[in-house]
């Protein structure tokens, strides 16, 4: 069960294997699809009418994430990002966060350097074994795009 303070304003997360099952379906066209659990989807409009501002930080760019932004009115998105960590300190410093006020979501190597710097952090069982292994990480019951980000938002608001 995560241990998370009611001070946390700002939910600040990688998207694939996070929202996602880490599937990427490749269609006839040669397009890329996900999958989205709609448990995940009603984290996302649970924390929006509480309050709580929702960040992506992706290294790749889809339709999901813009729908869920523009559904949700995420002020901050950042897709096709590598170097995760200097969105994180930007959108830290733009919006005056303590460490109080911000968590961070992440599974795979890229999402290291922003769960080291965050106070509270949050990963899935099936992240790789770096990110599981960082020191005060919490990790999610529910596997990536089965319930894990709902699972943060209810923890949150419930």
């Amino acid at each position: 069960m995560l241990k998370l303070p009611k001070s946390i304003k700002w939910v600040i997360t990688d998207f694939d294997g996070i929202v996602t099952d880490n599937f990427v379906y490749i269609n006839d066209d040669y397009s890329m699809t996900r999958r989205l659990n709609f448990k995940d989807v009603i984290g996302f409009y649970n924390l929006h009418i509480n309050g709580v501002e929702v960040a992506i930080i992706s290294g790749e760019q889809n339709p999901a994430i813009d729908l869920l932004s523009k559904k949700f009115q995420l002020k901050e998105v950042h897709t096709k990002i590598h170097t995760k960590i200097d969105v994180l300190k930007s959108i830290i410093c733009k919006y005056s966060l303590s460490d109080e006020e911000y968590l961070y979501i992440g599974d795979d190597i890229n999402d290291i350097e922003c769960l080291e710097h965050a106070r509270y952090k949050i990963t899935v069982p099936n992240a790789v074994k770096r990110v599981r292994d960082i020191k005060d990480i919490q990790i999610t019951e529910a596997e990536c795009g089965q319930g894990a980000f709902r699972e943060v938002a209810d923890c949150l608001i419930g």
